[in-house]
């Protein structure tokens, strides 16, 4: 077994629904809530608990309960609206806090982007540490780019965003970008259910561009030779859990991984 297949297989633990229930909007599920969070929903006049699940019969009401539950000490309030749907590219249902949606199990979408510079000695890979006051995984290692997906948003627009943000990189820059395919997961986590859809992106830096963290995401920035990034990901945890599986797909991609080994990490990341 691959070394790497631990990565994929820890952002795949949650089973679904598994004891959850269905969490439904508009006649759709888009999401998964836990019997004990479905007993708190059932209070409120828009939800209907039942044997086949939760149902929100006014969808405008979502985020007014997400903030009164957040309250209540289920999931946290943000401030950052996220689009509900139940499937990747479907029609928006309605909003939710960002800090809701593990609780909730509604679909995050977001963007993650590797940051690559061809030198004369070989590529190299810019790697970011989170600041240390980060609520998700201080410390930790991470893409040059990466963010959540806010309502009204395109992945390529938040990527263009958020690399000013992040990483002072303007929008001409940004918009040399790549998209290179999707990552998704369903992972259990102290805060509730994960399940992420990750639009990843290659962009091609000069060798005399150097980020500079403008949001107090990150604490800096340094350029790994990528045999140093595939080194950390294959002996220690180091990077952000969901940024080792957009780096597998990289080493992939550039034929780092080879052979039968290969295609077991290809077929685990494509059923993720």
């Amino acid at each position: 077994m691959s070394v790497f297949l631990r990565h994929i297989r820890a952002c795949n633990t949650a089973v679904l629904p598994g004891a959850r229930l269905p969490f439904c909007v508009s006649g759709m599920t888009v999401g998964y809530v836990t019997p004990a969070f479905s007993d708190v929903l059932a209070g409120f006049p828009a939800v209907t608990r039942d044997d086949a699940g939760v149902t929100l019969h006014e969808p405008a009401a979502l985020p007014a309960i997400a903030r009164d539950v957040a309250a209540r000490g289920y999931g946290r309030h943000r401030g950052e609206a996220f689009d509900v749907r139940a499937e990747p590219g479907g029609k928006v249902l309605t909003t939710i806090d960002r800090g809701a949606l593990p609780v909730f199990g509604v679909m995050a979408e977001g963007i993650h982007a590797n940051g690559l510079v061809r030198r004369a000695d070989g590529l190299h890979v810019w790697v970011a540490r989170r600041a240390a006051d980060k609520a998700l995984d201080p410390g930790k290692l991470d893409h040059i780019v990466a963010g959540g997906m806010p309502a009204g948003m395109t992945a390529f627009e938040t990527w263009v965003k958020e690399a000013a943000e992040e990483a002072s990189i303007g929008e001409t820059l940004a918009r040399t970008a790549c998209f290179t395919g999707t990552v998704h997961y369903a992972m259990d986590r102290p805060e509730g259910l994960r399940r992420d859809v990750l639009h990843c992106y290659d962009i091609e830096l000069p060798e005399s561009f150097t980020p500079i963290p403008a949001d107090g995401e990150v604490e800096g920035f340094a350029l790994w030779p990528i045999a140093d990034v595939l080194a950390a990901v294959r002996d220690t945890d180091d990077f952000k859990f969901n940024v080792n599986l957009v780096l597998i797909d990289l080493f992939l991609r550039e034929g780092l991984i080879a052979g039968a080994e290969a295609g077991e990490l290809s077929a685990a990341l494509a059923g993720g």
